[in-house]
């Protein structure tokens, strides 16, 4: 709050009153303020004090001060203030604290009185009544004048660093004006080069009254660095106290410039890896011109140092192999002061030789004299050894060439020729008064002239020069009938260069009419149905009749010179083996595995014989091939259902034997536990009543294979059995197991024999139970559903109608994929010995078929399995229910394109022919790396992704992800046969919606399409 002042007494007195708070701010301004300063009260109170009247040379002096008051009283003191106007005025200053009760500055009280004038006529009088003052400020004057128009820039500053003058030399150098400066410090030209010790040192001594001498880089007003020497020395009183300082800049940037490119360019010639030698110019005959420089260089290559060079001259580096007339011509030009360039052989101090690369110019003073010549030589031995070993090698080239039975043309990048051998000459008839020039038009026009398709063959010889990394293989036919290989690549040098390009001819005229009656022979050989191949002996593809082309996929242009190893052949071993017998018997006889373009495997009967040429030498190895797939998984089936029967035959006598066996002794522990008296005798029969009953369990499995599952059928709800199943199950199982039902209200009836359905879920979730011994889930369900034409093509045991699913999915251990094919056969178990029989699951699948069912088995390792049982339905039940036989309408598509992906190829054939006859365009692919580059190439196109989760390659959530980064709005439909862990789990967390579980209707995939597709 502003303190309540006598605004009468102190605002009628003339000197400067103002109030301000310990942090500065102004809280009175009196009228004398505004007549000294110039702002109004208006305008002060409120703002710094610094702001307003403190110079800012002064700031720092000023807080000292300010920090003196706020513990005592200070006397007046004389300082300077800004007026307004930007003006200094020197005033007298009295400053008081104002405490409050408690002892704490509240105020700050100051007084200011103007005493310019007065100053001004102290000093006047001063000067009137003393005349030795007037000539000292006359000898001043001229001084002054002096240092004014002196050259270099000086300063003079007061006792404490404040300019009170500077000559135009020093607004010529900093570019500031002497109106800029005054009452500031050199402090502004600072350019943060120089550290705080620099200052403190430089203080010291002038203080010290010595004189500084030393070196500065300052900043000039527009930014620019600036070097200049200082001398400052200090201008004392009578008193001996020092009043002023006197600073005297010159001005040392172009000469630091100067020395700074002496110093560069010195470096420079004697660090080059080039030799540089100065000698005078006189003395050109005897003794010779003397060195006056060489640079290290010199000293490496030579040997000699520079003491023992100086004052001698070149010829010291002479011997007996420099060459005499490359002397005299270099003596010709030093005397005509004429540049010379030459190459010659030079000595080292040693007395090996070396070949050099010699520049030698004349160097002239500014009157046009020559006064020096300086040589820059090059070490070019190892040039020289790799010309010579180049015109070594270039002439074996030419013999290699001229030895060659193809023609051949080396041009360089100008197309001017660099070799041609004998045998192009004579293939084109090359003239031979001008078959050797390097022009290359005449030679290449009178080569066109003899083929049969001119301007085909310009053009392409104009597009491989205009494209010199381009390689050409390709046949030339000619007029006069003869056909040749043509083959045109790059000549690079071993950094990659290009230095032309090689052309080369061979007469195949012969070859191609062998070719042309092999192709006719191949016509009939495509008409036969096996595969028939003819390879070289390191497995390179000569022929591939269409029956390859059928059985394995590829097409004859696909294969034919290429490794047959890396097209169909699964091991390298195995081939090598079969290629040495072949090779060492003549023949070969047996069975292979091979793969197909779609990387199916096929099972193959072959028959190889070894093709001689007409010198008996093995030639090639012709191969028959029979695709004998088909033939051997019949042969399987037939062999299983052999054995199946071996099996049911073999149980159904056992069966009968152990039935005969445990009857007597199941009807024996009924009778002995009536006279049984004591408890441990009836804990014993009742041990052998719980293993007989076992036994029996096992005997009427083994009958289900001897005799049939044929039963009494019956309308079953299974809601019913799984009610019963679920007291089971929470009454036996272990607690660690969590149990989860899901059982619609309106689940179909379905005809069977009741304790047959029940032994199927009871085995399938006892399996369930095994294979979780750390506990787990167990989820069963159950649904309606209507399986279509779709479903029954991708399960050949299927038919299509309406179908009861129950599905039983746990998640324990899973099944390892090299056994899926295995776990319904009799007696095949993964169990100990005294934990399993081996007939749970061939039970199960024996009464699904016996009641015209299928069951479908999903599973990962470590991820669970899935059991998912279809049972014909009723068509009519005892109890209502909805009739969904009647007709759907399926939804359609309206030429949206489908990518569809799957391993599977009979899924991706019954999809893709669903999705199209629905209106879908599709495009396929057998794996997620395809799936991704397919999407990349038509993503604009692409309206929906279907794919399967588990996928060689790269499986379907790798596959999600590749997607999103293409495309994040990519609309996806995931399939999985398993409904959790390895499917819905994993794409709910990569951002797919839509789950499909397989195998699925087609109204259930139209829909699911359609419902993607309408969204926003």
């Amino acid at each position: 709050m502003t303190p309540n002042f006598d605004e009468f007494l102190l605002g009628e007195i003339v000197d400067a009153i103002i109030v301000k708070t310990p942090e500065d701010r102004v809280v009175y301004w009196n009228r004398g303020a505004q007549d000294l300063f110039g702002y109004t009260s208006e305008e002060a109170v409120g703002r710094l004090e610094g702001e307003l009247i403190i110079p800012t040379d002064r700031m720092e002096d000023e807080g000292e001060m300010l920090r003196k008051v706020l513990v005592a009283e200070l006397p007046t003191y004389e300082t300077t203030r800004r007026k307004k106007d930007g003006s200094l005025v020197y005033v007298d200053v009295s400053s008081k604290a104002i405490r409050n009760r408690e002892g704490r500055v509240e105020y700050i009280l100051s007084t200011s009185k103007d005493v310019t004038r007065l100053k001004t006529l102290r000093d006047a009088e001063l000067a009137a009544h003393n005349e030795e003052a007037l000539r000292s400020e006359q000898k001043l004057l001229l001084q002054s004048t002096a240092l004014a128009t002196a050259a270099n820039a000086v300063v003079i500053t007061d006792a404490k660093g404040i300019i009170l003058w500077v000559n135009e030399a020093f607004a010529s150098l900093t570019g500031y004006s002497s109106e800029e400066v005054m009452g500031k410090t050199p402090r502004l030209l600072k350019s943060g080069k120089h550290d705080r010790k620099f200052y403190q040192n430089l203080w010291a001594t002038i203080l010290s009254g010595k004189t500084w001498r030393g070196n500065f880089t300052n900043r000039r007003k527009d930014g620019s660095l600036y070097h200049d020497e200082h001398t400052i020395t200090p201008v004392r009183s009578k008193e001996g106290v020092i009043t002023h300082f006197i600073a005297i800049m010159n001005d040392m940037t172009e000469r630091r410039r100067a020395e700074q490119q002496l110093t560069l360019l010195d470096t420079c010639v004697s660090k080059l890896s080039d030799v540089v030698m100065i000698t005078e110019a006189e003395l050109i005959d005897e003794p010779g011109p003397r060195i006056v420089f060489v640079n290290e260089a010199f000293e490496r290559l030579t040997g000699y140092t520079q003491a023992e060079t100086l004052g001698r001259t070149p010829r010291i580096l002479q011997g007996p192999k420099t060459g005499r007339r490359v002397l005299a011509e270099i003596r010709q030009a030093l005397i005509q002061h004429q540049p010379i360039r030459r190459q010659l052989i030079n000595y080292r101090k040693d007395g090996t030789e070396y070949w050099m690369d010699i520049d030698i110019v004349p160097i002239f003073d500014a009157e046009g004299k020559c006064t020096h010549f300086a040589a820059i030589e090059r070490d070019i031995t190892e040039a020289r050894r790799i010309d010579e070993q180049l015109l070594w090698k270039t002439a074996m080239l030419e013999a290699q060439l001229n030895a060659d039975i193809d023609g051949i043309l080396i041009v360089n990048s100008d197309r001017q020729k660099v070799l041609q051998n004998r045998r192009m000459v004579d293939l084109w008839s090359l003239p031979e008064e001008w078959a050797d020039e390097s022009d290359h038009q005449r030679r290449y026009d009178w080569i066109i002239k003899q083929v049969k398709n001119p301007r085909q063959f310009a053009e392409k010889v104009a597009y491989l020069y205009d494209h010199p990394d381009d390689v050409s293989h390709d046949e030339v036919e000619l007029l006069d009938g003869r056909f040749f290989d043509r083959y045109t690549a790059p000549v690079r040098g071993q950094d990659g260069k290009n230095f032309g390009r090689i052309w080369s001819f061979r007469d195949v005229t012969e070859r191609k009419k062998a070719v042309e009656q092999i192709a006719e022979q191949a016509d009939f050989l495509d008409k036969a149905r096996d595969a028939i191949i003819v390879r070289d002996l390191e497995g390179k593809v000569l022929f591939w009749n269409k029956g390859a082309e059928r059985n394995y996929g590829w097409t004859r242009q696909e294969v034919v010179g290429r490794s047959i190893l890396e097209i169909i052949h699964t091991d390298p071993k195995k081939f090598e083996e079969i290629n040495r017998l072949t090779i060492s018997r003549g023949e070969w006889n047996g069975e292979l595995h091979h793969v197909t373009k779609d990387r199916r495997e096929l099972t193959i009967e072959v028959h190889a014989t070894l093709i001689r040429d007409n010198e008996g030498r093995p030639k090639s190895v012709l191969s028959i091939n029979s695709d004998i797939t088909e033939k051997k998984l019949i042969e399987a089936q037939f062999l299983r259902a052999q054995r199946m029967e071996s099996i049911g035959t073999l149980a159904g006598g056992i069966a009968h034997d152990l039935n005969n066996i445990l009857a007597p002794i199941m009807m024996s522990i009924d009778v002995l536990k009536t006279t049984a008296g004591d408890p441990q005798t009836k804990q014993i029969l009742e041990t052998i009543r719980s293993s007989a009953k076992r036994g029996a369990d096992i005997v009427r499995q083994v009958l289900s294979f001897a005799r049939g599952l044929e039963g009494e059928r019956i309308e079953i709800h299974p809601k019913h059995l799984l009610k019963d199943l679920e007291r089971i199950i929470k009454d036996t199982f272990p607690k660690d197991i969590r149990l989860e039902f899901s059982i619609p209200k309106d689940t179909w009836t379905i005809l069977g024999d009741p304790t047959q359905v029940h032994q199927i879920l009871l085995n399938l979730c006892v399996n369930a139970r095994d294979a979780m011994p750390n506990g787990g889930s167990l989820a069963i369900s159950v649904e309606n559903c209507v399986l279509d034409e779709h479903y029954a093509a991708m399960n050949m045991q299927a038919k299509s109608g309406r179908y009861v699913s129950i599905t039983v999915t746990d998640s324990g251990t899973g099944i390892p994929p090299e056994i899926h094919g295995k776990i319904f056969e009799p007696f095949f178990t993964t169990k100990e010995l005294d934990k399993g029989t081996g007939l749970g699951l061939s039970t199960v699948m024996a009464i699904i078929k016996s009641h015209g069912g299928v069951v479908n088995v999903y599973s990962e390792p470590g991820k669970g399995t899935t059991f998912k049982v279809y049972l014909p339905a009723m068509e009519k039940s005892s109890e209502a229910e909805k009739d969904p036989s009647e007709e759907v309408s399926l939804p359609r598509g309206n030429g949206e394109t489908v990518l569809l992906v799957d391993d599977e190829a009979s899924i991706l054939t019954i999809t893709g022919q669903t999705l199209q006859a629905f209106g879908y365009r599709i495009l396929t692919a057998i794996n997620g790396a395809e799936a991704v580059a397919i999407y990349a190439q038509h993503r604009d196109q692409i309206a929906v992704v279907l794919t399967d989760m588990k996928m060689p390659v790269m499986d379907g959530l790798a596959t999600i992800h590749a997607l999103r980064r293409i495309n994040p709005a990519v609309k996806i439909v995931a399939m999985s046969g398993l409904t959790e862990n390895g499917g819905a789990g994993k794409v709910s967390g990569a951002g797919v919606k839509h789950f499909l579980t397989k195998p699925c209707t087609s109204e259930i995939l139209l829909k699911t399409m359609r419902a993607i597709l309408d969204e926003a």
